[in-house]
């Protein structure tokens, strides 16, 4: 047998049996339903929800008062209005940072969707700029929201918090991660089985979540492209010490299939982002495309996405065809 020819078989055995090995996929609404609302609003949260998403995902950063509020910068002005709302308040680096501002200083500014310098749109055929008014929600005003719309309709949606660069809220005297299993621990969320993941890029926190403050709540790894040493067979070994998955960016699943057999290998869960309708990458003509080569060849176990109507229909799909 010819050696390229045994060794795509090997490896196509190897993702069939990791994708037996889990259970139905996981639909995360990335940003709430960022396709279709501006990111971080409870609206957007309320319509992932309706569109079936299984977890929300709230971004957090801390204000001036020691808020955690669902952002997913530590600056305001890609997202919001605080250059009109408030001028003078820009650093001279030319950000205003959130941690600058109290949360009766954030109730004043409106949430829009995410431009770049030029005040473009990141992504153009999204909601309109400027429409309609969008506050910046608290993560507890986010729960409760959920927790609201599970009690109301029987469903049980997991949320899936972020914590943004805690080591520099640290070093201003903040303390993210503490102050994160506080609000989660008053609002029921406990232990392993508990309807949440926590998810970070720096693997210190995490480390300190689970060893020194002794949380036992699921905790993901997020890994970016730059981080080669995490997406190596014994960095996946390192994360499987304090970590109940790993979040990766989906381009290292494409350049390495073998990434998430090893993840599976070492009882990780696989939760790539971000599936985007209005940014496909090369090689893929739709979202529904792209989504059932990651569920289905690569077997991951859940998947970030703008679009959740879109992954809820794909896996549903799945369901129904797969055996």
């Amino acid at each position: 047998m010819n050696r390229n020819i045994s060794s795509t078989l090997v490896l196509a055995l190897l993702l069939a049996v990791s994708l037996l090995a889990v259970g139905e996929p996981i639909v995360i609404g990335h940003r709430g339903a960022a396709g279709y609302l501006p990111e971080h609003t409870l609206a957007g949260y309320a319509f992932a929800y309706a569109l079936g998403a299984d977890y929300i995902e709230p971004d957090l950063v801390m204000t001036k008062d020691g808020v955690l509020i669902c952002l997913h910068d530590i600056y305001l002005e890609r997202t919001t209005d605080v250059e009109e709302v408030f001028p003078d308040r820009r650093r001279p680096d030319g950000h205003w940072y959130a941690i600058d501002f109290t949360l009766e200083e954030i109730r004043e500014l409106s949430v829009h969707e995410r431009c770049r310098d030029s005040g473009q749109p990141y992504f153009p055929g999204r909601f309109p700029v400027g429409k309609s008014n969008f506050p910046v929600p608290t993560f507890t005003e986010m729960i409760e929201l959920v927790q609201g719309l599970n009690k109301s309709t029987g469903r049980q949606v997991g949320i899936y918090p972020e914590l943004k660069r805690p080591s520099w809220h640290q070093e201003r005297g903040y303390d993210m991660a503490v102050r994160l299993l506080e609000v989660l621990d008053g609002y029921g969320y406990r232990g392993p089985e508990a309807r949440v993941f926590i998810q970070c890029f720096e693997p210190d926190t995490l480390k300190r979540l689970r060893h020194e403050l002794g949380t036992e709540l699921p905790l993901v790894q997020l890994i970016s492209v730059a981080s080669f040493t995490l997406t190596t067979r014994r960095g996946l070994e390192g994360i499987a010490e304090y970590a109940d998955g790993v979040g990766p960016d989906k381009r290292i699943i494409e350049g390495n299939p073998r990434f998430v057999v090893w993840a599976h290998e070492l009882g990780l869960l696989v939760h790539p982002w971000t599936f985007r309708a209005d940014s496909l990458p090369q090689g893929y003509s739709s979202l529904e495309q792209e989504l059932e080569r990651f569920l289905v060849d690569y077997g991951v176990d859940g998947v970030f996405t703008d679009f959740p109507d879109v992954a809820v229909r794909v896996v549903g799909e799945l369901a129904i065809t797969t055996p």
